[in-house]
């Protein structure tokens, strides 16, 4: 088994360090390891171009037009059996650098949902279609390491590159106030046993594993982050997307899903290919927009009205 670890923090900072100190347990688990530090990378954004889901939807591989370090990266994600992503948190959130990746190799053209029926487009097509090995669960763990208790956002963020590609959570730890964690004895034992954990899970097999972190709110993805409308039985978790409502049970607030919810869960494979039909109907109805004569007389408007001011 291979365990790798990602760290999107500061060179020799407390992301590479608790990274670290993850694969040092993985390792005495008897694990391959390897460690990559994001920034020493060369990664460009995602410019929303859908070239990779249109590649795929026509029998195609669905590879990224962008020629950086990502395709490296991917290439690493897929030879692993295990992943571990260790960042710092940044407004309450995920950082810039850890989103970066998320949108281009966590994004439609690695979910199980597209990647599934490419495949089978491919099969009618004879085209190459897109690497299989895209469809191979994993077992995924995040440590999440913040400077102050503005962290509130952080595992849902995290649980969010699970919940692409299909990824089954061990751990998913959040330290506050932790600018010093390398001189906590307790938190360094628990980045340790996140990678003891992450090992054992990728030993069994991700369909055998089962998750070992805080068992949050949500019954479906242990989040503790939710829409809340003001009907509070139209309230959504915010990574899984399940629609349920929110209770106090004795003492402990409590999500209830309806029994026959849980397959629409983004998580779930019933509810990725959900989605794929709920993508199909948006897109074609947008290019049922494209030929319509108003629909690129209001585009050009718009682009006459003002153009982009750039630096010199």
């Amino acid at each position: 088994m291979k365990i790798l670890a990602i760290s999107g923090g500061s060179p020799n900072g407390n992301n590479d360090a608790m990274a670290r100190e993850a694969l040092m347990g993985a390792k005495e688990e008897g694990a391959e390891i390897e460690f990559i530090h994001l920034l020493d990378l060369d990664m460009k954004p995602c410019t929303g171009c859908v070239a990779c889901v249109n590649s795929m939807m026509r029998g195609g591989a669905g590879d990224c037009p962008i020629k950086d370090d990502m395709n490296w990266l991917d290439e690493k994600i897929m030879q692993a059996d295990g992943l571990l992503f260790v960042s710092p948190v940044f407004e309450k959130g995920m950082p810039a650098v850890t989103h970066l990746v998320q949108d281009r190799i966590f994004g439609p053209a690695h979910d199980p949902g597209p990647v599934f029926i490419a495949s089978k487009i491919a099969e009618k097509t004879g085209g190459t279609g897109p690497d299989m090995r895209k469809m191979k669960p994993k077992v995924i763990s995040f440590i999440s390491i913040g400077g102050s208790d503005w962290t509130t956002r952080m595992a849902a963020d995290m649980s969010l590159l699970a919940m692409s590609r299909a990824y089954k959570v061990i751990d998913n730890e959040v330290f506050n106030w932790s600018k010093g964690i390398i001189m906590n004895d307790e938190s360094v034992a628990k980045c340790r046993q996140v990678g003891v954990n992450l090992a054992k899970a990728a030993a069994m097999g991700a369909e055998n594993a089962k998750y070992l972190g805080d068992p949050g709110v949500c019954p479906e993805c242990n989040s503790r982050n939710f829409h809340v409308k003001d009907d509070p039985k139209d309230t959504i978790c915010t990574a899984c997307g399940l629609v349920g409502e929110l209770k106090l049970v004795d003492g402990k607030m409590f999500f209830e899903i309806p029994e026959d919810s849980f397959v629409h869960s983004h998580f779930r494979m019933s509810g990725k290919m959900e989605h794929m039909d709920d993508m199909k109907r948006v897109e074609t109805e947008l290019n049922e927009f494209k030929k319509m004569p108003e629909y690129n007389e209001r585009k050009a408007k718009y682009k006459a009205f003002i153009s982009p001011t750039k630096p010199q």
